[in-house]
């Protein structure tokens, strides 16, 4: 399959928003566009056998046809009918802890400990928590490809099956598929059990993939964020191939909704229920008041879209977000703006020329003039492509997780995310954050 054949596809589909007059409606070009994003992110044409791409894109061209048809309809009215947040919220621990219940359902529980790991270090504290466990290891990752991260992970993994630590692994079909040939066959020697979610055919969404990176280990610690498992993700975040990411190391009763949002995707691809030890009592001995989200792909409204909107909504002083593909919702976009307009410190950290998309590189322009204007700060990262995705509220509210401001994460994908309110590890999220800002170009209005 040739990149030239896609090319031609994606700018085929772009005009024809235009000459069907959907155009004018944002949502119909950012459909076309975020679909072709969803194959540059992971480089897909690379990765994928001559079959393997025909059949994809095939699949993409119905899907899209469809999905500008009915964006036509449904949208056109400026999303007049989709949801945004009008209650007012505020970001102080006891009011967010009940505007997060009512909208979520989730609980901000205290007695967390959560650390920030940048970058490589991500894998020196999975492999660390690995080699200690005792009674299980859950995984479930987007993205998982033979190479020096790989083997770290493969090995430790290995070690602990085969001492009797019940491991189970889930990749994502579409995000890791070559990961049923190189990299299954050693876990599965060990002892592990492994799993691959939603593999072809698929009814339904097609694009209704599995993005969230979860790792549980004995019920007692998790990790999330924006990492996957393959060697971008290993270097300093400021060399040429080494991607700039966000993830965090948590611990307390947050691990009991990482643990449950694993087993109910380990249940969809066949799995059984996890042992009764899985679901501990948690240390609940940390700092930080923290909740784990998970959200699964809707039509109509997840849970994603609703924890972006209620992050933002709950800013009085500051608002900074770090994210890799910035193509928001009409609702996220104008609350961003008002925000801005009212005072609030905007800014926005987003890839430079070094995205691995530069379909969403190029739509996340179409989104800057409106912010610059309303007094929205816009960085660019230079040195490596920048795939954290991070949120800072006022002076102790956070997340990091995987969810991307596109219409993929806020409405097809399986997602998660760590909210932490805590003045501490807010401070450590405002360095690294004006550290990268120090590695960016910042925009600014024509």
């Amino acid at each position: 399959m040739s990149t030239q054949f896609w090319e031609y596809t994606s700018r085929s589909l772009e005009c024809s928003d235009l000459g069907m007059g959907i155009g004018a409606n944002r949502h119909g070009m950012v459909l076309a566009r975020s679909a072709r994003a969803l194959l540059d992110e992971f480089d897909v044409r690379t990765r994928f056998t001559h079959g393997h791409v025909w059949k994809l894109v095939l699949g993409l061209l119905v899907l899209l046809a469809i999905g500008l048809v009915v964006g036509f309809f449904m949208f056109r009215g400026d999303d007049e009918q989709a949801f945004q947040l009008r209650a007012q919220v505020s970001s102080q621990d006891a009011a967010f802890a009940s505007a997060l219940h009512q909208s979520l359902g989730v609980e901000l529980r205290p007695g967390h400990h959560v650390a920030l790991l940048d970058n490589g270090a991500i894998f020196d504290g999975i492999e660390a928590e690995v080699r200690k466990a005792s009674r299980g290891i859950h995984a479930v990752v987007y993205i998982w490809e033979k190479g020096g991260a790989s083997d770290r992970l493969v090995a430790a993994l290995s070690e602990r099956a085969k001492a009797g630590v019940e491991c189970r692994i889930l990749v994502d079909a579409f995000g890791s598929p070559d990961f049923g040939r190189d990299v299954r066959p050693a876990l599965e020697a060990a002892g592990c059990e492994v799993r691959v979610f939603r593999p072809p055919p698929v009814r339904g969404d097609e694009l209704a993939r599995n993005h969230r990176k979860i790792v549980v280990i004995d019920g007692r610690v998790a990790f999330t964020g924006g990492f996957g498992v393959r060697d971008d993700w290993l270097g300093d975040g400021v060399s040429h191939d080494a991607w700039r990411d966000a993830n965090v190391r948590f611990s307390g009763a947050a691990v009991g909704a990482a643990q449950q949002a694993f087993a109910e995707n380990w249940q969809e691809a066949g799995g059984g229920l996890l042992p009764r030890d899985a679901f501990p009592a948690p240390d609940a001995g940390g700092p930080a008041l923290a909740a784990f989200v998970a959200s699964t792909g809707s039509p109509v409204l997840t849970r994603a879209e609703r924890l972006i909107q209620l992050m933002i909504q709950a800013s009085s002083k500051r608002l900074w977000i770090a994210n890799a593909y910035f193509v928001p919702s009409t609702a996220i976009l104008t609350m961003i703006k008002r925000k801005s307009s009212a005072g609030v410190d905007v800014r926005l950290l987003a890839p430079g020329k070094k995205s691995d998309s530069k379909t969403s590189f190029g739509a996340q322009h179409i989104e800057y003039g409106e912010l610059l204007e309303q007094g929205v700060r816009v960085f660019e990262y230079q040195p490596s492509m920048m795939h954290s995705k991070t949120m800072l509220v006022d002076d102790e509210l956070a997340l990091v997780g995987s969810i991307n401001f596109d219409p993929l994460s806020l409405g097809s994908l399986e997602e998660a995310a760590l909210v932490v309110h805590d003045g501490d590890f807010a401070a450590e999220l405002a360095r690294t954050f004006e550290a990268d800002c120090r590695h960016a170009k910042e925009l600014t209005s024509r």
